[in-house]
């Protein structure tokens, strides 16, 4: 078998090529995700599994405020205090075991992925040609 015609191989060809705004981007989707699949799990009853589930998610959460550069001003400071509500959150949504906190979430993270994915695009735009 070909290791260059893996999934694995093209996702790490992805995070490789990336601009870090699309980086983040990717980010947002895994968070996403992982918090979409922990969302169903609660409601399900299937706690570990959910549980699980929310501590990936959290990871991404850390993840992109460990990488926040603060000296950017305001963006950044509002960035922090979002991602710092969505921890709390998911922290209620364990402790409570309430899928609808998890949704919240979800919400909150899909309209910054969407700002962040415009944003992406319009870098990519105005990025000059590599010969």
């Amino acid at each position: 078998m070909n290791p260059y015609a893996s999934p694995q191989a093209y996702r790490d060809s992805a995070v490789l090529t990336a601009s870090p705004e699309q980086l983040v981007v990717m980010l947002y989707d895994g968070a996403v995700r992982f918090l979409r699949q922990a969302e169903v799990a609660m409601s399900e009853g299937a706690w570990l599994h959910s549980f699980e589930k929310l501590s990936r998610g959290e990871a991404i959460l850390d993840e992109l405020l460990a990488t926040l550069n603060m000296d950017t001003g305001e963006i950044a400071e509002r960035l922090q205090a979002i991602y710092i509500f969505c921890k709390k959150t998911l922290i209620e949504s364990r402790v409570q075991r309430n899928a609808e906190k998890i949704g919240q979430v979800i919400a909150l993270l899909v309209n910054l992925r969407e700002a962040w994915a415009r944003l992406a695009e319009q870098a990519s735009a105005t990025a000059p040609a590599s010969a």
